[in-house]
């Protein structure tokens, strides 16, 4: 067997081969693992690719460093710049074969679904950058430290490197090949923020492998050309830093919408939720009806985006389309009707009405008196909890409800269709409950 500077022909074949499996295996996993469920836009496509990044890359930089401990064992004589960045560069072309495998892979999921926006062409060449400067990290560091256990120090240390830096706050987590977590839809990515950040990465990597190039083989011309290499690197990251919010960018969402019974609207990637969204809002409209809490619209916001809904429109916050997307919207709405409950009397009270509201079975509670609160109020038939909640929907939003709002300590509830009101004038006693008129 054909022996390639102590490395034959035929083991760097398989290596090959296998690290492009592992790669495109993993890289579908982690990028299955980021994507939004249920969300058809290219931006979801985009943020998958480059947040699987985080564990093909630390793979990439094994490899590399396993390469670069052979290489470095088995060199002899005197290195030329083109046989010192030979391997390397083979490396590189092998890991971004892999990663433009897993991203044909999705796309093409992608274009058998109808996606919303469009794919950035910048943020590809992020990602693959990304993948570079993994390499080049792991090849210097096989090289310079050509031990067994040096390719496991390179994918670890790659890893808790770049995850630090992308989960860090302030500038340095702009460096990292990531996209900023939580991604909202709302927010379109920006192709000028890619290209910034492929400028920055490309050039840090570029500098790094022909610095070391020129420390091995001693020749001016890679020293050069690594300067010229730090100067683009410096570029994107003074373009990068001038940015006030990297990748983010404010845009116009043209809106799904389902009109009726009421009109709701989501975010054109995931306009596969309106019949859900509408079903589990349409019973919550009927039970707010006459009150000031009364909506006939129902509009998906960013949870970044701040600023009042005009009168019957209500924002609502949906992060994902998986199992019971519509319910925890729901509730999330429900929640907001109310201001938390500082004793946790009258927020059994509340509970019990909140619980109406989302179309869920009425909690018992722990005490005696929520259990009669909870017994006599199921024992209304839907329209008379209509009527209650429109009496009493100033004491419900702030919180103030209590037995004497569920027909007293002593009232007996009859499931007869009897009236919850007296039909007669009626006046107001401290309790909350209406008295026959004197």
């Amino acid at each position: 067997m054909r022996e390639h500077r102590g490395v034959s022909r035929e083991e760097l074949k398989n290596s090959a081969i296998v690290t492009v499996t592992v790669l495109m295996v993993l890289g579908l996993v982690a990028a299955w693992s980021v994507l939004i469920p249920g969300v058809m836009v290219w931006d979801n496509v985009m943020v998958a690719v480059i947040g699987s990044l985080r564990l093909t890359g630390p793979v990439a930089a094994a490899f590399a460093a396993w390469v670069a401990v052979r290489k470095h064992r088995a060199i002899r004589g005197e290195l030329t710049a083109w046989r010192a960045l030979k391997a390397p560069l083979a490396i590189l072309a092998v890991v971004t074969g892999s990663f433009g495998a897993t991203v044909l892979l999705l796309t093409l999921r992608a274009v058998l679904s109808e996606q919303a926006g469009r794919l950035l062409p910048s943020g590809l060449a992020m990602g693959a950058a990304g993948l570079a400067l993994y390499v080049v990290l792991g090849w210097m560091l096989g090289w310079g430290v050509p031990y067994a256990i040096t390719p496991l120090l390179a994918g670890t240390g790659t890893y808790a490197l770049f995850t630090w830096i992308a989960d860090g706050s302030g500038w340095a987590d702009r460096l990292a090949p990531a996209t900023p977590e939580p991604y909202d839809l709302f927010q379109g990515l920006s192709a000028g923020a890619f290209l910034n950040q492929t400028l920055w990465l490309l050039g840090i990597s570029a500098a790094l492998l022909l610095g070391w190039a020129a420390a091995v083989t001693r020749q001016r011309l890679a020293l050069a050309a690594a300067m010229v290499a730090v100067l683009t690197a410096g570029t994107g990251v003074a373009r990068l830093l001038a940015e006030p919010r990297p990748f983010a960018t404010a845009q116009k969402v043209v809106y799904s919408c389902q009109e009726w019974p009421i009109t709701v609207c989501v975010h054109p990637g995931m306009r596969g939720g309106l019949t859900e969204l509408g079903s589990a809002f349409t019973g919550i409209a009927a039970r707010l009806s006459g009150t000031p809490a009364a909506f006939q619209r129902v509009e998906q916001r960013s949870r970044l985006a701040a600023g009042d809904a005009p009168q019957g429109v209500i924002p609502i916050h949906v992060d994902d389309l998986d199992a019971g997307y519509a319910d925890r919207a729901a509730a999330e709405f429900v929640e907001r009707l109310s201001r938390p409950c500082a004793d946790a009397v009258a927020g059994g009270y509340r509970a019990i009405v909140a619980a109406w509201l989302r179309g869920e079975p009425l909690p018992a509670g722990p005490l005696a008196a929520h259990q009669n609160a909870s017994t006599w109020f199921s024992g209304l038939s839907e329209e008379q909890r209509r009527e209650w909640l429109r009496m009493f929907y100033a004491d419900f939003a702030g919180c103030r409800l209590s037995a004497g709002h569920f027909g007293g300590f002593t009232y007996a509830p009859r499931p007869s269709p009897t009236p919850l009101m007296p039909a007669g004038p009626s006046r107001w006693e401290p309790g909350g409950m209406p008295s026959p008129a004197m």
